[in-house]
């Protein structure tokens, strides 16, 4: 056995182990091998998503993969140098871009050049952020870090036909440490309902049970039909605009849940966000968790320890010189400290 190959437990952390070594490995230039690959899920191994990911991270960094094959369970992965340049990438199925962006963007910022990216495949979503968090909430964080980012939404793409578009356009650079407080005053709500190939009483059901329940007026909510070529599909969207930051909650309709239900489970993660008076909610603190560690410092609160989080500050911890601090005030109030080491 390589004693130069970090060992990961796949099994531990889902996708999410998966994406962040890879993103780890290409700009540490430390290779690794995981095993058990989405272990606990009901399909595990590699579905289409982690492998395009996989493949794009091999192609951008010119590494030595073994174990790509749909459904592996175990990964070797060794990076090469990280080169900018103009990519393409299909997942070929509704799995999400947006997931497979997150793992490359990191890694090209230390490209010797800009780079342009553009993936193919689902853009919104069960269980993986929609393209509009990266546009409202992650990315305009990572710009105040200083990364010069730019995310386009080209076509909407819903599970299981897929068929969206993203591009991506960035340039190499250091990112420096953030601090978030508190979010601050609200200065901006608004709820978007999504449909594609679905009658539009659904999304007019959903955006009447975030009116009731939020007290948010007829203008901040807004109806909007894609071309039903791209669906069938529906999302909704909660935009809430602070004095120092945007969050983005979304929920997905899917077979035998109601409107109201899609709506219900947008507007619980938003009053609990909201009442919790913490930084970011359980997905924005998952995501800049990579991002902070490379900048070699940052902080935020939470209001919850996802199983997520604690496995990406494991893996981050193992590839880079930081340390993560997590401490607890209550229940749902959790303060995040990353540090140099």
């Amino acid at each position: 056995m390589n004693k130069d190959f970090l060992e990961l437990d796949g099994a531990i952390g889902g996708g999410q182990i998966l994406r962040s070594a890879l993103s780890l490995s290409m700009i540490s230039g430390r290779p690794f091998r995981i095993r058990n690959i989405r272990a606990k899920r009901s399909r595990p191994g590699l579905l289409r998503q982690h492998l395009t990911a996989v493949l794009a991270a091999a192609q951008v960094s010119g590494a030595v993969v073994e174990g790509t094959e749909l459904g592996s369970q175990t990964l070797c992965f060794t990076p090469g140098p990280i080169r900018g340049g103009n990519y393409r990438f299909a997942i070929g199925s509704g799995g999400s871009c947006t997931l497979v962006l997150q793992t490359l963007l990191p890694a090209l910022l230390f490209a010797d050049g800009p780079s342009t990216l553009e993936v193919s495949g689902g853009t919104h979503n069960p269980l993986a952020p929609p393209v509009d968090f990266l546009q409202c909430a992650w990315l305009p964080l990572l710009r105040r870090m200083g990364a010069e980012v730019e995310l386009e939404l080209l076509r909407h793409g819903f599970m299981m036909a897929g068929g969206g578009v993203v591009r991506l356009r960035m340039a190499p650079g250091e990112l420096q440490p953030l601090h978030l407080e508190a979010p601050g005053a609200v200065s901006k709500r608004q709820a978007r309902a999504l449909v594609a190939g679905v009658p539009g009483h659904v999304g007019e059901r959903e955006l009447q049970r975030v009116g009731k329940r939020l007290g948010w007026s007829d203008n901040e909510l807004h109806l909007q039909f894609i071309d039903n070529d791209q669906g069938p599909g529906n999302s909704l969207l909660l935009e809430i605009g602070c004095a120092t930051l945007t969050e983005v909650f979304s929920a997905f309709g899917q077979p035998r849940l109601g409107a109201e239900r899609v709506a219900d489970l947008a507007v619980d993660e938003a009053r609990a966000w909201l009442a919790s008076g913490t930084a970011v909610g359980e997905h924005l603190s998952d995501q800049l968790l990579l991002p902070m560690a490379l900048a070699g410092g940052g902080s935020f609160s939470t209001l919850v320890l996802s199983d997520h989080l604690v496995s990406n500050i494991d893996v981050i911890q193992q590839f880079l010189p930081v340390r993560c601090q997590i401490q607890s005030k209550r229940q749902d109030f959790h303060d995040i400290a990353i540090t140099a080491v």
